[in-house]
C-alpha cells in the first residue's frame, strides 16, 4: 500500500514538471529566435585624431591640424536606422545627440549622412549621398565582398555574432560581426553578403566602426523601407571617374575622401 502510494505521488509531481517545462519554457530556449522584420539601432564611431593624424602624416608643417585636434574631440559618434525584411534593408539616419564640442563638418569628410536601400533578392543597391555640395543617387547591383567567416565570436545588443573578415576597393580590409538570428543578409550601409545580419562592422584604414545597439521586432512600414529617389542618378564608378580629378591632390585625406563615398 505505501508502495503504491508513493508511486502515485511521484507520478504527479512529475506530471507536474512535465507541465511546468512545456508552459515554461528555459530561457536559453527562449532566446533562439530568428527574426525576419525589424529595426535595428546602430551607433557609428569615428575618431577624429587618428583620421587628423593619417592626414597629416609626411607633411612638413602640420600645426594647424594639431591646433585643430585639441579643439576637436577624440569621437564622432552618430546613430543610424536599419528597418529590414525578409529581402529588403533600407539604412538611414536615425536619432539626434546633442554635442558638447561639434566637429567642424569638413573634417568628417563627405557621405557621412547617407541612405541605402538594399533589394537583396535582386542584388540591387540605391544609395543617396552627399557629397559636398551635391547629392547623387547611386544605383548599382550591391556589393560583392569575399568574406572569410572566422570562429571568433561575440555578444552584440543580446545577439551571439561570428566574426568574419571582407576586403573592398581592393585594399580596404573589414571586419564583420553577424547573427544568423536574423535571417536577412544585410547591415549597415551597403554591406552584406553573410548568412545574417551584420550587427557590427568595424573598417580599421578610416577608423571607423557600426555596432547595433537595440533591436525592435516591429514589421517596417512600406514607407519606411522604400528606396531614395533624390539626387543625381549616377553609377559608382561613373562617380569615382568625377570625382578622382578633384580627390588625388588631396593626398592621403583625398583617398580616404573617396572610400568614404564608395562604402
Amino acid at each position: 500500500m505505501k508502495k503504491r502510494l508513493n508511486y502515485t505521488l511521484n507520478f504527479k509531481y512529475l506530471t507536474y514538471f512535465l507541465l511546468f517545462i512545456f508552459l515554461f519554457p528555459p530561457l536559453t530556449h527562449a532566446q533562439e529566435i530568428f527574426l525576419s522584420q525589424g529595426k535595428i539601432e546602430f551607433e557609428k564611431k569615428v575618431n577624429i585624431h587618428k583620421n587628423m593624424e593619417d592626414d597629416a602624416e609626411g607633411e612638413q608643417d602640420d600645426t594647424w591640424r594639431q591646433m585643430i585636434k585639441k579643439m576637436s574631440p577624440e569621437f564622432k559618434l552618430t546613430y543610424f536606422d536599419l528597418y529590414f525584411n525578409t529581402s529588403e534593408t533600407l539604412y538611414q539616419p536615425g536619432r539626434e545627440i546633442v554635442e558638447v564640442q561639434k566637429v567642424p563638418d569638413w573634417f568628417l569628410g563627405p557621405a557621412n549622412d547617407n541612405v541605402v536601400y538594399q533589394n537583396l533578392s535582386k542584388k540591387q543597391c540605391i544609395s543617396q549621398k552627399n557629397v559636398f555640395e551635391s547629392k547623387f543617387l547611386l544605383q548599382d547591383s550591391t556589393r560583392a565582398i569575399d568574406w572569410r567567416i572566422t570562429t571568433d565570436t561575440r555578444t552584440i545588443a543580446g545577439f551571439e555574432c561570428r566574426k568574419a573578415v571582407g576586403r573592398i576597393l581592393d585594399s580596404v580590409y573589414i571586419i564583420a560581426f553577424y547573427t544568423d538570428q536574423i535571417i536577412t543578409s544585410g547591415g549597415p550601409e551597403s554591406f552584406q553578403g553573410l548568412p545574417g545580419m551584420i550587427l557590427g562592422l568595424a573598417i580599421p584604414r578610416i577608423h571607423t566602426t557600426w555596432f547595433a545597439t537595440k533591436i525592435e521586432t516591429t514589421p517596417p512600414t512600406l514607407q519606411q523601407i522604400a528606396p531614395p529617389v533624390k539626387g543625381k542618378k549616377v553609377t559608382s564608378s561613373l562617380m569615382q571617374e568625377q570625382l578622382k580629378p578633384a580627390m588625388k591632390n588631396w593626398g592621403k585625406e583625398g583617398k580616404r575622401n573617396m572610400w568614404l563615398v564608395l562604402l
